[in-house]
């Protein structure tokens, strides 16, 4: 398990950064291209498949454009047999902290997110 491992660490980063950086191509890379975006946070639960997904992010200033701090904690990854993975990452970002719950699969090799479903509270910025 150790490849699949830090194959599943390579892929976090990746994704990350790519949320951090607002980079589509990067998201695509690393999401299964039907996989879902979830959270019950904030006034109403929030449901997009990967297009909708991506126009957020392509639409809004990048936690880089706003000059928030880079950084994530990765909690956990645990498998359930040689394809499937779940990740828990944390970070701070857009005046949220987020909690991630990623859902991964392998296929043809390469681990994609399936699901994202998360978590966030409002930081209070004084």
């Amino acid at each position: 398990m150790t490849n699949a491992f830090n194959d599943i660490l390579n892929a976090l980063k990746r994704y990350y950064d790519g949320l951090y950086r607002g980079d589509i191509a990067l998201l695509e890379s690393v999401f299964h291209p039907y996989a879902i975006y979830h959270t019950a946070s904030g006034a109403a639960p929030l449901t997009y498949d990967m297009p909708a997904y991506m126009d957020v992010v392509r639409n809004r200033q990048s936690p880089a454009q706003r000059g928030d701090a880079y950084g994530f904690n990765v909690e956990s990854i645990r498998f359930a047999g040689a394809d499937t993975a779940l990740a828990v990452l944390t970070c701070a970002m857009m005046g949220k902290r987020f909690t991630d719950f990623l859902s991964f699969t392998r296929i043809d090799g390469e681990w994609r997110i399936a699901a994202k479903v998360f978590h966030f509270d409002l930081i209070n910025e004084e």
